[in-house]
């Protein structure tokens, strides 16, 4: 783990500056969204599916991301949100005891679809720009982390629920996402979200909503 800190840090410092010598220089931001004008016809159709049937799941998921959204906040915020939902949902499932089978079996499939839907979103808009504004590094690092999330729970999903060592992996995974969790929202998400134009951040939110929507 020290050999992995050294390395992010080293890897972070550098692209840092190489983003400061590019702020320096007049360059702006490697990324770059285009129009953000796309609100009116996702909200026309929305109407028009309401008014003739048509679509009526889709408005749902629509609504209930939108609902999601709004109570958080923006992109960073509710990426903070679910961060704390999932390891309360550890939490619960730390305090389960052996004879709990069914009980750990439901919360390791709860734990499963939170961190997909999660992942999903970070891999398809936020990591995606962050390699575009010059920090590779640290996105390629937190992805990295995802395919460790994913062999977790593969390796949860088919433990049988009353083995010794379940709650030892259990404690070990919850680790794992806590730090990654720490690392965004302390280090990368911060300076991240600072350099981004007012444009730009309202754009990282409708792509994260429409993202979230997909796996609702």
């Amino acid at each position: 783990m020290a050999t992995r800190t050294e390395n992010r840090a080293e890897n972070r410092d550098r692209t840092r500056s190489t983003k400061s010598t590019n702020r320096a220089s007049g360059e702006q931001s490697a990324f770059s969204f285009g129009s953000s004008n796309n609100a009116a016809p996702l909200l026309g159709a929305l109407a028009a599916g309401a008014a003739i049937g048509i679509g009526a799941n889709w408005a749902r998921k629509f609504l209930m991301q939108q609902s999601e959204a709004m109570a958080a906040g923006d992109w960073d915020q509710v990426l903070a949100a679910e961060h704390k939902a999932t390891l309360a949902t550890f939490d619960v499932l730390l305090a389960t005891d052996d004879s709990s089978t069914g009980k750990r079996a439901l919360l390791v499939k709860k734990l499963s679809y939170a961190l997909e839907k999660h992942s999903h979103t970070e891999e398809a808009v936020v990591y995606p720009a962050l390699r575009l504004a010059n920090d590779a590094a640290d996105a390629d690092h937190l992805e990295h982390e995802h395919g460790y999330i994913k062999t977790f729970l593969y390796e949860l999903d088919n433990m049988p629920k009353d083995s010794p060592e379940f709650l030892v992996r259990v404690r070990e995974f919850r680790d794992l996402v806590a730090e990654h969790a720490k690392m965004e929202e302390e280090q990368v998400f911060p300076g991240f979200k600072g350099d981004l134009s007012e444009a730009q951040n309202k754009k990282i939110n409708k792509l994260l909503n429409k993202e979230g929507m997909k796996m609702l």
